[in-house]
């Protein structure tokens, strides 16, 4: 039942609404939808999104079979090829305009790794080693501007001089490291590893998981820090519950990858923590808050952390069938993004977020630099793909 109502929304909600995005006129996809589904076709094109489009659609394609969804992929993959990669200092831009001329130059790490997961999955799409030349140019980019000796660092300008961190720093910080872009390297190390198998690409996956065993991951409060300094000391009392759920089976599905049963047994324990963690102290109304600051958590429901909580808790139970209070949990929040998440409108998608009674903010947009069809298309393919071999 689960699968085939994820199959559903995949299909007639979230494919649909991606799809009619498509600009044929200056390439790529419409970068900004408001409240009211108004496209502002002359939006800033961030590059992270015209990546995450660039995977949504290349892994859609592989996983149903779809030569439609193959097509998007091909104008997503000439639009990154010819605006948002920087061909003469290397790597992705942060945002280009409407018309492809470069908006924003900044380079960093995170937007590097997700043109790395999207160019693997293109190039495993479609055979082309060129997409597989570009994702390994760019991860040894990563791993010759962008990394020291305690892990990697984040914000750069055109040229890869270090800038301050603004982008993906909250709450009035500066950090020098995010638990947030470790994470995502890591997923994007993953899916080249997943279409090469390059031992060099594999041992730094490792590196980056001891990273998260030994730096990361707060054994006493059974969470991840979230914000640090240079040498990886956390910066803030920050509980970041949706990257805590969503680390639970990511980094669950990389060290699978790897095929390391060691490694596999010291981070799968880890992630139960996290997932048990989770549920104990930020799952409620079958749905998952999404942060706590000094102990006072934010009740918002974000459209992300949603997704996450269904993958996180499913991953858990299939990990540990003895446990059918994380099944249940996994069949109470798919409800809850059915009926409250999920934008009834005719032509919509998920709403960004909603407030503790369930209401959605009308100053959200339903497309924007971070608002994709990545996490809950993952979601979908994610249930769809271990439905194959398991019923749900």
């Amino acid at each position: 039942m689960l699968q085939g109502e994820v199959r559903q929304m995949l299909t007639e909600t979230i494919i649909p609404f991606w799809k009619k995005l498509r600009d044929d006129e200056n390439g790529g996809y419409y970068g900004w939808v408001d409240y009211d589904l108004g496209v502002s076709k002359k939006a800033v094109k961030g590059c992270i999104l015209n990546s995450r489009i660039l995977w949504f659609f290349s892994t859609g394609s592989m996983l149903l079979k779809r030569s439609d969804l193959r097509e998007e992929a091909d104008h997503a993959y000439a639009f990154l090829k010819s605006a948002c990669l920087d061909r003469e200092h290397g790597g992705v831009y942060w945002s280009v305009n409407y018309d492809g001329a470069v908006a924003d130059s900044t380079k960093h790490t995170y937007n590097q790794a997700f043109a790395i997961y999207a160019l693997s999955a293109y190039h495993r799409l479609t055979g082309d080693p060129e997409p597989l030349e570009l994702a390994r140019g760019i991860y040894r980019l990563i791993e010759e501007k962008c990394t020291d000796e305690v892990g990697y660092l984040e914000a750069f300008d055109r040229e890869f001089r270090p800038v301050l961190n603004e982008k993906l720093s909250e709450h009035g910080l500066n950090a020098e490291k995010t638990m947030n872009t470790l994470l995502h390297v890591f997923e994007g190390y993953s899916g080249l590893y997943e279409a090469s198998h390059d031992e060099a690409v594999g041992n730094d996956m490792r590196r980056i998981l001891h990273i998260f065993a030994e730096k990361v991951y707060n054994p006493e409060k059974k969470r991840q820090e979230v914000f640090f300094d240079r040498n990886m000391n956390s910066l803030i009392d920050l509980h970041s519950y949706g990257h805590d759920i969503e680390a639970s089976w990511l980094m669950d599905w990389g060290c699978g990858l790897l095929k390391d049963p060691e490694l596999t047994g010291k981070i799968s324990t880890i992630n139960s923590e996290l997932a048990e963690s989770i549920y104990r102290t930020a799952y409620h109304k079958h749905s998952l808050w999404s942060e706590a600051v000094d102990g006072v958590p934010d009740k918002t429901r974000v459209w992300w952390v949603q997704a996450e909580t269904v993958l996180g808790f499913l991953n858990e139970y299939q990990k540990h069938p003895e446990h059918p209070e994380y099944f249940k949990a996994v069949t109470e929040a798919w409800d809850y993004i059915k009926t409250k998440m999920a934008d009834p409108r005719p032509g919509s998608e998920w709403f960004w977020q909603l407030d503790d009674d369930g209401n959605p903010d009308p100053n959200k947009p339903f497309v924007e630099p971070w608002k994709c069809p990545y996490h809950n298309g993952r979601m979908c393919f994610e249930i769809i793909r271990r439905s194959i071999n398991a019923e749900c």
